[in-house]
């Protein structure tokens, strides 16, 4: 047999020397893993953003279904997005209707019902008839965030009405036959609020 060379010997006697050391590291006990996951779990939870209640102030202007809607969104903790997903409509639909803005159909109330727990004839006699709109909001709006979407009014109203009129004609954008929705776009610069208003069309008559 040929003598073995010193760095054949130093090669196999390092290799060797590497299996016991690295099957030698003990894996975290279970309860340490589970300590972590927890702390995760509850990182996570703080960070979640919190939901939308119920302003008391309003409560006078408001009708007896919004204090009834918002307290049980508030008790299952739900988003407007989740409720709209269960509705199937947009969710500056359902705030609306939490409001008294917007009249509910059959299938919201039932929808409803299901998703926040509450009773369905309570719902069908508090959400009944026709909406009474406008009363919340006072003019010009104090709330600093709706004072800024007042803003965007004051500031470009004759612009948006002068393009209108080029594109349509004399008229009006309809706030009846109307969608709108609020969608977030985030890039290098931070946030961005993007709100689609969508109306139809409604030309002046001639008489």
């Amino acid at each position: 047999m040929p003598p073995t060379s010193p760095f054949a010997l130093s090669t196999r006697l390092t290799t060797r020397a590497i299996v016991p050391l690295a099957s030698s590291i003990a894996r975290p006990p279970t309860s340490y893993i589970a300590l972590q996951q927890s702390r995760a779990f509850r990182t996570s939870k703080m960070a979640s953003k919190p939901i939308t209640t119920l302003d008391a102030s309003l409560i006078p202007r408001l009708p007896s279904s919004s204090p009834t809607l918002f307290e049980a969104k508030k008790q299952k903790n739900l988003t407007f997005e989740a409720i709209a997903k269960k509705l199937g409509r947009e969710e500056v639909a359902v705030a609306a209707l939490f409001y008294g803005q917007a009249q509910a159909s059959p299938e919201d109330i039932a929808n409803l019902s299901e998703i926040l727990g509450i009773p369905s004839d309570k719902l069908e006699s508090q959400l009944s008839g026709y909406p009474d709109r406008g009363r919340t909001l006072d003019m010009p709006p104090k709330e600093p965030l709706i004072y800024r979407l007042f803003e965007i009014v004051q500031n470009y109203g004759y612009a948006y009405k002068a393009v209108l009129n080029e594109k349509f004609g004399d008229g009006i954008m309809s706030a009846i036959s109307f969608s709108t929705k609020v969608e977030k776009e985030t890039d290098e610069k931070g946030d961005w609020a993007v709100i689609t208003l969508r109306g139809k069309w409604l030309p002046y008559s001639r008489f």
